[in-house]
């Protein structure tokens, strides 16, 4: 069932929980987010970013259709999403195609530009009856593993001006997370995101989530995070799947091995991020990594029940 990001986000206001939002840049990730959200039983975001145009990856004229499709034919409620769309042109392409969320990201512009080029945005997506996500402040690090700028962490009253004055549907906040593998565990701002999630009456998504620790996932969707962006470790499992394969297979056997590996990858995150209020989720905060391992094991076995 296709829905906008709004719809879902009102689902994971009320069960205070998270939403998984996925880069789906071919049909093979696609299916594993799907399908990992219908065996959960949960809504799901697959997103397509600007940057698989620059990358070569997929255009988007060539994705949208494929992505609509999947999204209505699903059993569960998915939204198409635009992700770090950093030019307005490329966000009107993406409304004129369908998506039912777009994320414009004015975050390296001066501060005027990003408020004048958002609320341009909200305009356009109102239109289209779609939802609208944008940024203020910047995590350095480019989606797509790229150089960007210097982090600025998002000030909070910097947040509340942003969100008020550009009618926005969701707020992405720099609190420590980055796009891409993780050198070295992130520290996470917490005393911050408690003060933006005091301030902002929008649901609030966090950016570069794959790679978290466990126990941070769990203080961030308490303060806020409503939605949360995953692709790199997700990747990173279908490429190992793909390496495990024997040297005499075929191309459907590398599709199907990842695939099946990000569907494995997907369904471990969207079952976690839908269950803070279980007495297994707690344990995250003081678990080992095997012990980690475990409880993810375990939640997941009874979302199947």
């Amino acid at each position: 069932m296709l829905v906008s990001l709004k719809e879902i986000l009102k689902v994971a206001e009320a069960k205070k929980c998270a939403i998984g939002s996925f880069n789906t840049p071919n049909l093979a990730s696609m299916r594993a987010v799907i399908g990992a959200a219908e065996e959960q039983k949960m809504p799901v975001i697959i997103m397509h970013a600007q940057i698989h145009d620059e990358m070569n990856i997929c255009k988007i004229e060539e994705i949208a259709p494929i992505m609509l499709f999947m999204a209505e034919k699903a059993a569960v409620p998915v939204c198409v999403h635009l992700d770090h769309g950093t030019d307005m042109s490329y966000v009107k392409r993406a409304l004129d195609l369908g998506f039912t969320s777009v994320m414009y990201d004015g975050s390296e512009l001066e501060r005027e530009m990003n408020y004048a080029n958002t609320s341009i945005v909200v305009e356009m997506a109102r239109k289209h009856g779609a939802s609208v996500e944008a940024e203020i402040g910047s995590m350095g690090a480019r989606e797509g593993g790229g150089a960007g700028g210097e982090s600025v962490y998002t000030d909070p009253n910097d947040a509340k001006d942003f969100a008020e004055k550009t009618g926005i549907d969701a707020l992405a906040c720099a609190f420590g997370t980055a796009h891409g593998l993780y050198k070295k565990a992130p520290k996470l701002d917490f005393e911050r995101l408690k003060k933006i999630g005091q301030m902002v009456s929008i649901p609030l998504v966090m950016h570069g989530g794959s790679g978290v620790n466990p126990a941070d996932y769990i203080k961030s969707i308490k303060l806020g995070i409503r939605k949360i962006n995953c692709y790199t470790y997700m990747a990173k499992a279908g490429g190992t799947a793909v390496d495990a394969l024997k040297k005499d297979m075929l191309y459907h056997d590398i599709e199907l091995a990842a695939t099946a590996a990000m569907r494995e990858d997907a369904k471990k995150s969207i079952g976690f991020f839908s269950m803070p209020e279980s007495p297994e989720y707690a344990k995250y905060s003081s678990a080992s990594s095997d012990e980690v391992n475990e409880i993810v094991k375990r939640v997941i076995e009874s979302i199947k029940k």
